[in-house]
C-alpha cells in the first residue's frame, strides 16, 4: 500500500474529477447556447429534446432527488424546457445539487450502499455510483460539445 493513502480525501477527489471538467470544459462550452441550437437535430431522431418519458433525466436530477434530498425528479414527470436558458438553469441546478452532495459524502458516505433507488446498484457503494455519474457526465458532455460543433459548422449545400 502506498504511504499516505489512508489520508486521501476520496470525496474531494471524486467530486473534483467531475467539477474540474464542469468548470473548465463542459459548462464554458454551453455558454451562448441559443434556442435554435438547443432544438437543432443534425439528422432526424438525433439526441435532442424529446416528449415526456423518453429523455435522459436520471444522470443528475433523479440522483439528487434520491440521494441528496433534491426535489422529486422522474422520467414521466420531468418538464423539459422549450428554451436554452431554462434548460441551462435546470442543468446548473441539478449539477449544483449533485456536486454539493458528493462533496459532503465523506469516507462513510462513499462506502455505504446506494440503496433501493438504484435498482441493480442498490448494494453497490456510493463511490461506484459517483464514478458512474462522472463517466456519464463526461460522455454526454462530449456528445453535447460535438453537437455544438456540428451546428456551428453545418454544411448548407450552397458551396
Amino acid at each position: 500500500m502506498v504511504d499516505g493513502m489512508t489520508d486521501v480525501d476520496w470525496s474531494f477527489q471524486l467530486a473534483e474529477q467531475l467539477d474540474w471538467y464542469w468548470r473548465e470544459q463542459l459548462r464554458p462550452r454551453l455558454d451562448g447556447l441559443t434556442d435554435a441550437e438547443y432544438r437543432w437535430e443534425p439528422v432526424p431522431g438525433a439526441w435532442n429534446v424529446r416528449p415526456r418519458g423518453t429523455g435522459i433525466v436520471g444522470v443528475l436530477g433523479m440522483r439528487v432527488a434520491s440521494h441528496f434530498g433534491g426535489p422529486p425528479f422522474g422520467y414521466a414527470t420531468h418538464r423539459y424546457p422549450g428554451d436554452a436558458a431554462t434548460a441551462l438553469a435546470q442543468l446548473d441546478s441539478a449539477y449544483a445539487g449533485w456536486i454539493t452532495g458528493v462533496r459532503g459524502l465523506g469516507a462513510a458516505g462513499l462506502a455505504r450502499p446506494c440503496g433501493p433507488a438504484e435498482g441493480p446498484w442498490a448494494s453497490a457503494p456510493m463511490a461506484e455510483l459517483v464514478l458512474h455519474i462522472n463517466r456519464e457526465m463526461l460522455h454526454h458532455g462530449a456528445e453535447i460539445a460535438l453537437l455544438r460543433d456540428l451546428y456551428l459548422w453545418q454544411y448548407d449545400g450552397a458551396s
